[in-house]
């Protein structure tokens, strides 16, 4: 009872994201289109991406003087307040098949599948020590680069909003999260060919959403895979 009242609970809470009622601004991404983020990589939402894209500004990387992963705010809040951290929240919308921990039903989630967008393998997900990594949850927009594009000069509410935002959040291949690091477009890209475009367009949502800017090599970069959508 309580897994169908909680997952109701996310559920709820991202849809009311989109609809700008939620704890997170606009834009957040609903059960239906868990991996997509609302971009589904067809030639109609690539040519609303690249119309978005040459919105933003193009400048520079400010340093990373500064930076440090506390600057978004704790690790994994509980920002809406339903009982559950942000990185299960993540789990309990990505994964599929989900086993929540004795005495936590719907809430930590101890094991599932995941239909991994970047690689486009199905991982086994176990909670433990030695485990728990095969599946990391991603900022689409890694924080660090967040920070040398814009977020320093925000309000510490801003980046933990960015940090917690299930439109910049996806749960993936831990490895490849590791390898991706703190990369944009222009330096790294899902394995997986085909989910390039939804990629990139989810982070255009995420860049129009917070004001940040695009270097010169992200933008071409991000032009080059629209147009091949």
């Amino acid at each position: 009872m309580r897994t169908a009242l909680v997952r109701g609970v996310v559920v709820a809470t991202i849809a009311f994201t989109v609809a700008g009622c939620g704890p997170f601004p606009d834009g957040g991404v609903d059960e239906g289109t868990r991996s997509s983020g609302g971009a589904s990589g067809d030639r109609n939402s690539a040519s609303e991406a690249l119309k978005d894209l040459r919105k933003l500004e193009v400048k520079g990387r400010a340093p990373m003087t500064g930076f440090n992963r506390d600057k978004f705010g704790p690790a994994w809040s509980d920002v809406d307040k339903n009982g559950c951290d942000t990185r299960n929240d993540i789990l309990i919308r990505d994964l599929k098949e989900e086993v929540f921990k004795k005495g936590e039903e719907g809430c930590i989630v101890q094991s599932g599948i995941l239909e991994d967008p970047y690689s486009g393998k199905t991982i086994k997900f176990e909670r433990g020590t030695r485990t728990s990594m095969a599946v990391q949850i991603d900022h689409v927009i890694a924080l660090a680069d967040a920070w040398q594009k814009g977020a320093q000069q925000w309000p510490a509410s801003k980046r933990k909003e960015l940090a917690n935002d299930p439109l910049n959040l996806l749960a993936v291949d831990g490895p490849l999260n590791s390898q991706k690091g703190a990369g944009d477009a222009a330096t790294w890209l899902p394995p997986d060919r085909a989910y390039r475009c939804p990629y990139v367009e989810r982070q255009i949502k995420v860049k129009v959403k917070y004001e940040m800017w695009v270097t010169q090599g992200e933008k071409d970069a991000m032009e080059d895979v629209l147009k091949s959508c």
